[in-house]
């Protein structure tokens, strides 16, 4: 496996924008990574230039790379030299605990099988629609009222502790660590009430997907993610973002919410969420 150098890291970039919607995962982190955003991770190819197999993975060189869930994200348009990949060569350090995301579902008896004759577990998670607006022109007429629109902002470090107890996989120092270094790095928004506390928000992971969407239960039912959504779907393509988010098999409202406001997918294909080693 070949570690990318700083100049093929830019390289490797524009040959996955030219793979959109499927190579989204890694793309977003390379996008950011790219563009100086704090990183714990090392990208390798099975080759170079014409690689078949990208992989982020930590790098232990890293500050802080080995100190939380070890993440891994794959991206391949070869299922034959992923195997031997992923069987053959030292791609992922099997030894540690680690989390796999944004993985192609039609690769996944591959990590299965290999994970097997390593005698390793595989845990599933989820299965997900990868959803993507090519053009914000797609999205609906904003209705967003004035006195609403005069109270969405940016998230700030202060909101950290009330994002960290609502998001599905925070509640603790982890959780609390991975959305202060969104907040601080990536574009974040939010709706505020009469006192300057968030009642909605919307975060951007550090692949550059749209997520952690939520509204505090008092305060649904008034568009605000509609709002929120659009609103950030503006900002992402303003600044040169992929403008995409993950949304779970079993969350139809979202998956309607999203498809109305004009994003759109790829219905062959679903990514999926692994962790190995645990």
């Amino acid at each position: 496996m070949k570690v990318l150098s700083v100049g093929e890291l830019h390289s490797a970039e524009k040959r996955l924008k030219r793979l959109i919607p499927e190579s989204l995962t890694v793309y977003g982190f390379l996008y950011g990574i790219n563009r100086n955003k704090p990183s714990t991770l090392e990208v390798v190819v099975d080759a170079w230039p014409d690689f078949k197999v990208i992989i982020c993975r930590p790098d232990s060189r890293k500050k802080g790379a080995l100190d939380h869930r070890k993440r891994v994200t794959v991206y391949s348009t070869d299922a034959q030299i992923l195997r031997r990949v992923l069987a053959e060569e030292n791609a992922i350090d099997w030894s540690i605990r680690s989390f796999l995301g944004g993985f192609n579902t039609r690769h996944a008896p591959i990590l299965k099988q290999v994970a097997s004759a390593r005698g390793i577990g595989v845990r599933w998670f989820t299965n997900a629609h990868l959803m993507y607006l090519p053009d914000c022109s797609l999205l609906p007429s904003s209705e967003v009222d004035s006195e609403t629109e005069s109270r969405i902002s940016p998230l700030n470090i202060s909101h950290v502790e009330l994002v960290n107890k609502t998001w599905k996989f925070g509640g603790d120092e982890n959780g609390y660590r991975t959305i202060e270094n969104l907040i601080s790095n990536f574009p974040s928004c939010c709706i505020t009430d009469g006192q300057g506390r968030p009642v909605s928000w919307i975060l951007v992971y550090d692949y550059c997907a749209m997520g952690m969407l939520h509204t505090l239960p008092e305060h649904r039912g008034k568009g605000y993610a509609k709002v929120l959504i659009c609103s950030m779907a503006k900002k992402l393509q303003a600044l040169g973002y992929p403008v995409y988010c993950f949304v779970e098999e079993e969350n139809a409202v979202s998956h309607r919410l999203f498809t109305k406001l004009g994003f759109i997918e790829d219905p062959s294909y679903r990514a999926t969420w692994f962790e190995f080693n645990f």
